[in-house]
């Protein structure tokens, strides 16, 4: 079950889904839900917790920490109060609805919440 503003899906940028999902079933026998050729869910026990995300390139910075929030919009409002800046406006995607935004350091991260 998620839980309010704690971490919650763990995203990795791969530039080929297939060969990560090789990968990580023969490293850590992970199992994963398709969704398409560019992504591709971690499975973990029974709901997902992390995700494998097609990029052209995989940049410094390494995964995107997704946090769980039972409101999106009160959750962007804290943010930027806070000083984060939103890089990414809330956005639907199957099965809810998520923003990203940078810290004053400058690590992305994002939040999402149920559709």
């Amino acid at each position: 079950m998620s839980q309010h503003h704690t971490i919650d899906y763990v995203e990795f940028a791969v530039t080929d889904v297939a060969a990560a999902k090789r990968f990580y079933t023969a490293a850590f026998d992970w199992q994963f839900n398709d969704y398409g050729p560019d992504y591709a869910g971690i499975r973990g026990g029974d709901r997902e917790v992390g995700g494998l995300r097609k990029d052209e390139q995989v940049t410094p910075g390494g995964p995107l920490v997704v946090l769980y929030s039972d409101d999106l919009e009160a959750s962007q409002q804290r943010v930027e109060a806070a000083g984060g800046a939103i890089t990414t406006p809330p956005f639907a995607f199957p099965g809810g609805r998520r923003f990203h935004f940078t810290d004053p350091s400058g690590n992305e991260l994002a939040v999402w919440a149920n559709a």
